[in-house]
């Protein structure tokens, strides 16, 4: 039902930009129907620039995620496992944690140039932090009793942390995971817009800066769609991973 409503809304959406610009109320050489701008998109399909753009934005995405992510989770969990650890590095996170990662495209330009390697700086930098300060909390919420109890009984610290920190910390690391999906994807069309590194952002900009607004909206339309799609790919991989959760098995199919 849930997926119906969605769909509905978005049908409705597209009818209502193919009606403004047949109304005059805006000149469609800025807002171009919904017919012309999905057969533009098609167009693009079947071009192999179009297929290289997306590649290359989909390798930034997924590499600057990973990357995020593994970082992310093995900083968080040696932080908040070493009490003194983690508040002699509290102020230095909350002091770098607010800094736009747009911020650092000079500095990033400066040293990589209009490469991809200067927009993945970027979705590093901004995913990072997301999933370090999901896992921070993780390893909070760790029930003092279950910790009392494993150092009575002389657990491990690799122990504890494979039975007693990571089942919860877990579902705090998927989440940060998720919000991590968003951002990377947001900051590498960023950065592809802004630096000129190759994806599609770099794709839309050339487009605008020529004149060619179907294509521009065209191409807008697809990051659209990557990002619904990865975001219906974070959460089934979420409800997998998590299947095991109370937050998870409550769940109503809609």
């Amino acid at each position: 039902m849930r997926f119906l409503l969605g769909l509905i809304g978005l049908i409705g959406f597209g009818a209502l930009l193919e009606l403004v610009p047949a109304t005059g109320l805006i000149p469609d050489r800025y807002l171009p129907p919904t017919s012309r701008i999905l057969a533009t998109a098609a167009d693009e399909v079947a071009d192999a620039r179009f297929w290289n753009a997306l590649l290359d934005t989909l390798i930034t995405w997924g590499l600057g995620l990973g990357i995020a992510v593994a970082g992310g989770v093995a900083v968080g969990v040696l932080i908040g496992s070493v009490p003194l650890l983690r508040a002699a590095t509290a102020s230095t996170i909350e002091f770098l944690r607010p800094i736009p990662s747009v911020a650092l495209i000079p500095l990033a330009v400066l040293l990589y140039g209009s490469t991809i390697t200067s927009t993945l700086i970027l979705v590093v930098y901004a995913s990072f932090w997301q999933v370090l300060v999901q896992v921070l909390h993780g390893v909070a919420d760790v029930d003092p009793v279950a910790r009392d109890t494993a150092a009575v009984y002389r657990l491990g610290r690799w122990a504890t942390v494979r039975y007693l920190i990571w089942p919860t910390t877990l579902p705090y690391a998927v989440t940060g995971f998720r919000l991590a999906a968003s951002v990377a994807l947001i900051l590498a069309i960023t950065g592809e817009l802004i630096i000129g590194s190759p994806g599609l952002g770099k794709e839309i900009a050339v487009a605008q800066e020529s004149g060619a607004v179907p294509q521009m909206y065209a191409l807008v339309v697809v990051t659209g769609l990557i990002g619904v799609a990865a975001n219906l790919l974070t959460r089934t991989a979420e409800r997998r991973v998590l299947a095991w959760h109370p937050s998870v098995r409550g769940e109503v199919p809609a």
